[in-house]
């Protein structure tokens, strides 16, 4: 049997592993902390499975937009295995007990009905106890946005949330909160990320001691109460005469919208019974992948919709923190709105709502890759808009803190986020459930619908239509394509694309504006600084961007795609639609053929 540090450097010199597992892989062999893991680790080097190690340590799993996030394993760096859970709770802890001397910290930690989830949660609970922080827990699975409301509830100074989110089965990961209820940000983020990377022994207590001795303190269901009557609290109108479907796909969203909405008298929102049950697998949801924003999930709750006469279904995340709508036409068949077109109709409900109620300095705040609809929305009833945020909600609980909670009124993002009020920091589908169904019965007592209201603010504020392409590059050369296909956009952009000229770059990576086709600096952009390009075409008929960002929780690279025109009248907005419609999918192809032809050099 060949000595397994030998075996590694020789794979690393033959090209089966990448240099980076080589070197994750021996810091695994070498370091006593890691002991557990060494049988299981050395059979895998002896039997020559260099491919599989290669994804097991082709990197230190990172801390990303939504913290840690990735495919589960027993063990390896690049993967959601007990060992990286525990270290990015040490690591939390850790930066927290620094951050904080001498103060006595407390968090609070809960998970989503992911497979290992609470496994994982009880794992992070005992680690965090073992530092000294006061720890709470939840028994049972519940949403992101209820622990964001727990944290400031609780007064904590940390908090946790196992989930992936709307990731596949195979999926799990650790979002950090900080005590604002926000997800962690800088300088808290890098500080946490050291401690993580530089953690060794961690420390630990048995689960059930620690609850004896008061370290862990499990939560009752008064916590369930406080929380659902916050959120229906922000009711803003008595109308609930709807009849829709509402489905978890396998999630918790029953802990927090189906119970809001409850709690709020919808009693014509039933929950669809096949996709109820708590399950990691999500076996009765579309390829067992539950994002809701693909239209394959919607199927059997519009299929059961239309078999009872209901007017809306409803779909929140395994987390839910994102909710998606699929609406019933005239026609009787539904359309599945997009988190924009979800977005830009909450934030003109809650501001016509709240029309002579506004508080003093009010604000309306969305991240820069959502629908400029919102804004245009927001300014035309007076309110300021903020929309220089880079992606992820985190930076709109950030807003709240900096602008103040008082002002807030609606935050929004295209990824299915939307937040009203001020008992959370992060996105919450209870909250735009209840909205949604608030606004439809409102227009279905009109003999109106969604549909109808989408197209008087189109009318009102100009089509925007917006689409989205991505470009999966998972495995060791993933990082490495991501960052070659940014810098081909950064420093040779195509010329044209959908038969318009590309006139501007913005570049929030290097801080600059570009005048293009000669890609010279025609200015400076002074903050937010990330990795994101937009591009915005020559003035025209059809005004069109895209913007290019890595993602912050999946091996992709997402395009963001914007055709907006004006609408002269209601008679002119099926053919402004059809038009502009067309140009958003010849965008959306020629960025993927561009996208294609950059990833063959780089093979």
């Amino acid at each position: 049997m060949a000595d397994p540090k030998t075996a590694v450097a020789t794979a690393v010199a033959e090209k089966k592993i990448s240099p980076s597992a080589g070197e994750n892989i021996t810091k695994w062999l070498e370091g006593p902390q890691y002991a557990e893991y060494r049988e299981t680790l050395t059979g895998l080097i002896d039997g020559g499975e260099w491919a599989q190690l290669d994804e097991l340590y082709f990197e230190v799993i990172p801390f990303g937009t939504g913290g840690r996030r990735g495919v589960m394993a027993d063990l390896g760096s690049a993967t959601i295995n007990p060992r990286t859970v525990a270290e990015s709770a040490h690591g939390l802890a850790s930066y927290a007990k620094a951050a904080k001397p001498g103060e006595a910290l407390s968090a609070v930690v809960t998970c989503d009905s992911r497979n290992n989830s609470l496994a994982f949660a009880k794992l992070t609970a005992t680690t965090l106890a073992a530092h000294g922080l006061k720890t709470y827990f939840f028994p049972e699975a519940r949403s992101t946005p209820q622990l964001s409301f727990a944290v400031r509830d609780l007064g904590c100074a940390v908090g946790v949330m196992v989930s992936a989110s709307h990731n596949p089965p195979a999926d799990n990961g650790f979002k950090a909160y900080w005590g604002h209820g926000g997800q962690v940000l800088a300088p808290h983020d890098k500080g946490i990320i050291e401690h993580v990377y530089a953690a060794t022994e961690i420390p630990t207590v048995d689960f059930d001691e620690a609850v004896a001795a008061g370290q862990i303190v499990v939560l009752d269901c008064g916590e369930d109460a406080k929380y659902v009557k916050a959120v229906s609290s922000l009711s803003l109108s008595e109308a609930r005469g709807l009849k829709a479907v509402f489905t978890p796909l396998h999630g918790v969203g029953e802990t927090s919208c189906f119970a809001v909405l409850k709690q709020a008298g919808f009693d014509g929102v039933e929950i669809f019974e096949p996709q109820r049950e708590q399950d990691g697998n999500f076996p009765n949801v579309a390829d067992h992948f539950p994002n809701p924003e693909r239209p394959q999930v919607f199927g059997p709750a519009v299929e059961h919709a239309k078999a009872i006469g209901a007017d809306l279904v409803l779909a929140s995340d395994p987390d839910a923190d994102r909710v998606a709508i699929a609406v019933k036409g005239a026609d009787g068949e539904f359309t599945l709105f997009t988190g924009n077109q979800t977005g830009a109709l909450i934030t003109d409900y809650v501001l016509r709502k709240r029309q002579g109620d506004l508080p003093d300095g009010a604000y309306v705040v969305e991240t820069m890759v959502t629908t400029p609809l919102i804004g245009a929305i927001g300014k035309a009833a007076g309110v300021r808009v903020i929309d220089d945020l880079l992606v992820g909600f985190k930076y709109i609980g950030q807003t709240m803190e900096e602008e103040g909670p008082d002002g807030f009124v609606f935050g929004a993002e295209e990824s299915l986020g939307y937040l009203a009020g001020q008992y959370a920091r992060d996105k919450d589908a209870a909250i735009a459930s209840l909205y949604i169904c608030e606004l439809a019965a409102e227009l279905k007592a009109e003999g109106k619908t969604l549909l109808d209201k989408l197209a008087e603010l189109h009318v009102a504020h100009g089509y925007h239509a917006e689409g989205q392409k991505s470009e999966k590059c998972p495995g060791p050369t993933g990082r490495q394509q991501i960052a070659g296909l940014m810098e081909a956009f950064r420093n040779d952009p195509p010329g044209h694309l959908a038969g318009l000229t590309l006139a501007t770059a913005r570049d929030y990576g290097k801080g600059e504006v570009r005048d293009l086709p000669a890609n010279k600096k025609s200015a400076e952009i002074a903050e937010p600084s990330g990795e994101l390009i937009f591009f915005d075409t020559a003035p025209g008929p059809v005004q069109c961007r895209v913007a290019a960002r890595p993602s912050g929780t999946e091996p992709k690279i997402k395009f963001y795609l914007y055709a907006k025109a004006e609408v002269a009248d209601a008679g002119s907005l099926a053919d402004v639609k059809a038009k502009t419609d067309a140009k958003l999918t010849e965008l959306g192809d020629d960025v993927s053929a561009w996208v294609k032809a950059q990833v063959a050099k780089m093979v």
